[in-house]
């Protein structure tokens, strides 16, 4: 049971290609690996934090005021997050900009918070927490690898023979964004359909 909660986040129920939680932020800085990457780690850091802290406090915490309650344990969180990149790694706080500070909004740690942890016990929600963060990151960086690919031929800035000749810079722009998306939304249904023919 408690291998599902760890391992529902990353397949079964992906917040990016399942569920299609925070998909503003999940375009705008999948443009490269460097930037996905941090982005990843910053939301699974949030939501291991929020989600283990808000199932600590759910039997304590008026009904009335949880959204409100919530958004205060999870804007403590990301302003850690937050100055903690700006210290140690002032380009990628530049590159990742105005959403960092934005995952106090994102819909996949409201969501979690509201959806599992504020009814499930410590445990339950940091394995949640662990599995909704990994599958945020790889869907990231899986959209992160094609768009930088394509789109500079470099990966985590190192150019890549061939690709690097004659990119397609419409890769790393919204539009090449969407497509990258759809076509890996339509594999991941694909291999699922597959699967379940089998």
């Amino acid at each position: 049971m408690q291998m599902d909660e760890l391992t529902k986040g990353i397949w079964k129920e992906n917040p990016i290609f399942v569920i299609s939680l925070g998909c503003c932020p999940t375009l705008a800085v999948s443009s490269s690996l460097t930037n996905g990457l941090g982005m990843g780690i910053a939301v699974t850091f949030t939501l291991i934090c929020s989600n283990l802290f808000i199932s600590l406090i759910r039997n304590i915490t008026p009904g009335k005021i949880r959204i409100p309650v919530y958004i205060v344990v999870i804007a403590t969180f990301v302003t850690m997050v937050d100055k903690f990149i700006a210290a140690f790694s002032p380009a990628l706080s530049a590159s990742l900009g105005i959403f960092i500070p934005l995952i106090v909004v994102n819909c996949i740690i409201l969501g979690r918070a509201e959806a599992f942890a504020c009814k499930n016990g410590p445990l339950a929600s940091v394995l949640d927490a662990i599995g909704m963060g990994i599958g945020f990151t790889l869907a990231l960086l899986c959209l992160a690898f094609f768009r930088e690919l394509l789109g500079e031929g470099t990966l985590f800035g190192f150019p890549i023979p061939v690709f690097h000749a004659d990119p397609a810079l419409i890769m790393i722009m919204a539009p090449g964004g969407f497509v990258v998306f759809g076509l890996l939304i339509a594999l991941k249904r694909f291999l699922e359909a597959k699967g379940a023919t089998k």
